[in-house]
């Protein structure tokens, strides 16, 4: 795994930080299925490459992660070391699919006219994530898919309305534009980075149906299975906090200063997360 848990040590990342709290054997199976998701959309991202190469190297790794499955040697170090995870753990190459089709969406789509097209794309980056995790984590009860689903479409929201800035940047706008268009705010305003009370109201929309999906996951997380998914509830921690720190801010995120959650705050919600579950205390503090 030594690709993987470089690429994860690299990466910094709220997920790669809830991995602190799984046993060792699933820990590196995660760093693995992250560092296959790292690097798929790092290709996405790439804009000085062409859309077109681009999408050429996304199906070769389509193609490598075929080879994965097919019992062959894969010719990426990242996917040598997933395969032992994907036939251990009996991931869905279906979910794969899913979520290279999502990443791809990001060669060309640059708007979402509705919620059901920018949640489509949550189901894809995120929501697939989510239920290829579990498959690792562990589970009994069925209803952990609807968690994860709900789960990955709160943290991917979250994710979008902190990122504006960088995303409009680089000419992405993922905040519906049915909703842009209800407030009053002209696309061009979020891409010349320019802040106002009827972008706050769009917003607050956006996060108002993030705080839906944290509130169906919290609600949809089987009891019995909730020390399992200890992983993902410390990252329904994290993310729920950042949504309030956006919220705090009145969702001007137009500024150098992106938010974020200090060492100190991350640290304490692995620590109230760990202590809540070893305690047997149930849902976490997110989605109310």
């Amino acid at each position: 795994m030594e690709e993987s848990l470089a690429i994860t040590r690299r990466s910094a990342s709220n997920l790669a930080l809830a991995f602190v709290l799984l046993p060792r054997p699933k820990r590196g199976a995660m760093s693995a299925l992250y560092a296959f998701c790292r690097e798929v959309d790092d290709v996405a991202d790439e804009e000085s490459v062409a859309v077109a190469e681009r999408r050429r190297l996304l199906n070769d790794w389509r193609e490598d992660l075929a080879r994965a499955y097919a019992g062959l040697t894969p010719r990426r170090p990242v996917l040598r070391e997933l395969q032992p995870v994907i036939q251990q753990y009996h991931l869905p190459a279906a979910h794969f699919d899913a979520l290279l089709q999502g990443v791809e969406m990001d060669l060309e789509i640059r708007r979402y006219p509705d919620y059901d097209a920018l949640e489509l794309y949550c189901h894809r980056v995120a929501s697939v994530v989510g239920l290829l995790s579990i498959e690792i984590f562990g589970y009994t009860d069925p209803a952990c898919r609807d968690y994860a689903v709900c789960l990955g479409k709160a943290l991917q929201l979250t994710n979008i309305l902190r990122d504006v800035r960088g995303d409009a940047q680089r000419g992405r706008i993922y905040l519906p534009l049915s909703e842009l268009a209800r407030h009053g705010v002209d696309p061009q305003e979020i891409l010349r980075l320019e802040y106002s009370s009827r972008f706050c109201q769009a917003a607050r929309a956006v996060s108002l149906r993030a705080r839906q999906f944290y509130r169906a996951a919290r609600e949809t997380l089987p009891a019995a299975d909730s020390r399992a998914m200890i992983a993902a509830e410390l990252m329904a921690s994290v993310y729920w906090r950042l949504l309030e720190k956006l919220e705090s801010r009145q969702f001007d995120v137009f500024g150098s200063d992106t938010a974020r959650l200090s060492r100190a705050q991350k640290l304490a919600l692995i620590g109230t997360t760990w202590l809540r579950l070893a305690l047997g205390r149930g849902r976490g503090h997110y989605g109310v």
